[in-house]
């Protein structure tokens, strides 16, 4: 049985709320449905950043910003079904990340997936990371089990990399398939732009291009443990300052932010039990040239774009929300010791039903 699946999800970079549909019977795509993504208000958008900056040390405060973050996903859900004429089956709700200790068993995302169901009139699956947590996993990585349905006809071993605010990988030899967080993605080089008054993130690779490297910097950032450690590990938006780039130039401290993101993800390619033959690059690091190129000269294996195999680099991870959402409806795992460290297969979810 397959069903029509909306997925939805939000970054700790808070761009905006990302919307796909697909339908799957959770173990095969059938088809892949339109996608977009919606911004917060900049109200909200800066509410999250603030969240996040500030950490639990700002609890009360995020009972508000709950309310916001449900009611921007209500209005721009309701806006995406009627744009595309959509009637899904299911509705899968991450809820807006502001808080990931999984050293303390701790993961906040902010909204209501009641709020959503009755708002929508729509069963709706939300708590997607509770489960696995309560299990001892990391609480992330969750997409792997959606790249192990679309790595099928592709190079093995290969490795999905996705670059967002925490880069993360997922590893496929046949059956094999591992996960964890990488390091920085864009997170620190998004911070020391905006930082600069320079914009947003460091569009077109064009800031880390004009700058040079500070080598000195960038091997001492990376006798991190973390790096060394192997999967399953996850961390937070904030594991990681910018106290390694102070009083470089915007260029040279771009320049340098992204040799470190590469140069984690070159750490974690020695992590893998064999070096993949390809690396499929997703989220917005992927329109990065500088760091792709970067990726290109110090990984093994091929680095592409997801574009190049018909895959919305924008749209995955919403897309393996819903894909979730499926195997919970088919009772199939979510995750699995090898992917989060959860002590079992883990069927994660709750499933919400229109109550008004």
């Amino acid at each position: 049985m397959t069903w029509s699946v909306l997925g939805t999800i939000s970054g700790t970079s808070a761009d905006g709320i990302d919307l796909a549909e697909i339908e799957t019977d959770g173990e095969t795509v059938v088809r892949f449905g339109p996608a977009t993504t919606i911004p917060y208000s900049t109200a909200t958008r800066k509410a999250v950043l603030d969240a996040v900056a500030l950490g639990p040390s700002e609890r009360s405060s995020w009972g508000k910003l709950a309310e916001a973050v449900s009611d921007e996903h209500l209005s721009a859900i309701r806006r995406f079904l009627i744009e595309y004429d959509l009637s899904p089956d299911l509705v899968v709700f991450h809820g807006q990340t502001v808080w990931h200790d999984p050293g303390k068993a701790e993961t906040v995302q902010l909204g209501s997936s009641q709020t959503l169901a009755d708002g929508l009139k729509l069963p709706v699956v939300g708590d997607v990371r509770q489960a696995d947590m309560a299990a001892g996993g990391e609480g992330a990585p969750l997409v792997p089990v959606y790249h192990q349905a679309l790595s099928h006809g592709l190079p093995q071993p290969l490795c999905f990399l996705n670059i967002g605010g925490v880069s993360n990988l997922t590893y496929i030899d046949e059956s094999t398939l591992l996960a964890f967080d990488i390091g920085p993605g864009n997170a620190l080089l998004d911070d020391w732009v905006s930082g600069h008054s320079a914009g947003d993130c460091d569009r077109d690779g064009l800031i880390s291009a004009a700058g040079q490297v500070d080598q000195s910097r960038l091997e001492k950032a990376l006798e991190h443990p973390f790096f060394a450690k192997p999967g399953p590990k996850s961390l937070d938006r904030n594991a990681f300052s910018l106290a390694m780039v102070e009083g470089l130039s915007l260029e040279d401290g771009a320049a340098t932010l992204a040799a470190f993101t590469a140069a984690t993800i070159a750490r974690a390619e020695a992590l893998c039990p064999k070096a993949p033959a390809l690396w499929i690059v997703c989220g917005g690091g992927r329109l990065n040239p500088t760091l792709m190129q970067n990726l290109q000269n110090r990984l093994q294996g091929d680095v592409r774009s997801s574009e190049d195999f018909d895959l919305d680099g924008n749209a995955l991870e919403a897309q393996a929300m819903a894909f979730l959402g499926a195997r919970l409806k088919a009772q199939l795992p979510t995750s699995f010791p090898s992917t989060t460290g959860a002590s079992e297969p883990v069927v994660g979810g709750a499933l919400y039903v229109p109550q008004a």
